[in-house]
């Protein structure tokens, strides 16, 4: 059967619709394809003044480009974790603290260190590898030895029980080995904050060290590295840099120049949660000079707990008049 031919005016009304859907559908192809474009940011140098000495953990935001937390080494012991569940205990390593388990219960029985085997927290933060372990169901005494101050000088050791926690506290009493000072505390959580901070010092008190936990990326402090290469493991304490453990990721770039290196990087490298990744040795020290090198082709990308990326390098760990103790760094977001 031959089709009839349409009229002049079904065709004008076919052709209109054909051209709005057409129009529409370019219409929603224009507002989905184009990607804006991504530009770095700037290079930005800075440095941080830990003092010759390393008294101090400084704490830095990479995304605001500032320190926002200062503190002495020597203002805390311990710290508890503060999530509902939580029960970890880290010791304050930049003092090169360490921890020993008495296997006792009778607190006032407990006078000395003799025979005990003191432990140490890793240098990754891992909190299943802690000196003071999974205490939790036994009432156990720890002695903690709380290492020394920027001096050298030794600063005593406590007995502790670690008595209760909850979802909302812990409880802990504490004491000179000789039993004066002897004193119960309750230390509050708040997951604001990776961990709520105890010192030590005489009847003990809460102190506030880390900034809020979404507030920082990195901290500059001394800190525990265990050489599992010497016989027996060897604990030994180093300055260096170490990441936030809430959302922060970090990795090595050491095949790359710095300037090189892009946000297309970023999915060539393989992320670590471990909290000691930039650690210590991007620079060397040659006993011979006694000065420090730094390598300033050891890049890292970090990964900010907004999710940003960076990229950073040292270039320097001396101030302008030489002294030691002040990281330079430059930092560009990807």
């Amino acid at each position: 059967m031959r089709r009839k031919n349409s009229s002049p005016l079904k065709r004008w009304i076919k052709g209109v619709l054909i051209l709005l859907i057409a129009g529409c559908t370019c219409s929603c192809e224009k507002e989905e394809l184009p990607v804006p474009k991504h530009d770095a940011g700037d290079v930005i140098t800075n440095s941080i003044s830990m003092e010759s000495d390393y008294r101090f953990q400084l704490f830095f935001d990479l995304e605001t480009n500032t320190m926002v937390k200062k503190n002495l080494k020597t203002d805390w012991d311990l710290g508890f974790e503060t999530t509902p569940s939580g029960f970890h205990i880290i010791l304050n390593t930049a003092k090169a603290m360490f921890s020993a388990n008495t296997l006792q219960a009778n607190f006032t029985a407990i006078t000395d260190t003799i025979g005990l085997d003191f432990t140490w927290d890793e240098a990754s933060g891992h909190l299943d590898s802690t000196a003071i372990k999974d205490w939790t169901g036994t009432q156990n005494v720890y002695i903690i030895d709380r290492g020394f101050n920027e001096l050298g000088t030794h600063l005593g050791f406590k007995k502790i029980i670690f008595q209760s926690v909850n979802s909302t506290d812990y409880s802990v009493r504490f004491a000179n080995l000789d039993g004066t000072n002897d004193v119960t505390y309750q230390v509050a959580k708040d997951e604001i904050y990776n961990f709520a901070f105890l010192s030590l010092n005489g009847n003990g008190s809460i102190v506030s060290i880390q900034p809020p936990k979404e507030d920082w990326d990195i901290v500059f402090t001394q800190y525990i590295n265990i050489f599992y290469d010497e016989n027996p493991a060897l604990p030994y304490l180093v300055t260096g840099c170490i990441t936030n453990r809430n959302k922060v990721e970090v990795a090595q770039v050491f095949d790359k120049d710095f300037v090189a290196m892009t946000l297309n990087d970023v999915g060539s490298y393989s992320f670590s949660s471990n909290i000691n990744t930039i650690g210590y040795d991007w620079k060397f020290y040659d006993f011979g000079t006694g000065q420090f090198t730094v390598f300033t082709n050891q890049n890292y990308i970090i990964k900010s707990t907004e999710g940003k990326y960076y990229k950073l390098h040292f270039i320097d760990f001396y101030d302008n008049f030489g002294n030691k103790g002040t990281p330079t760094f430059e930092f560009q977001e990807l």
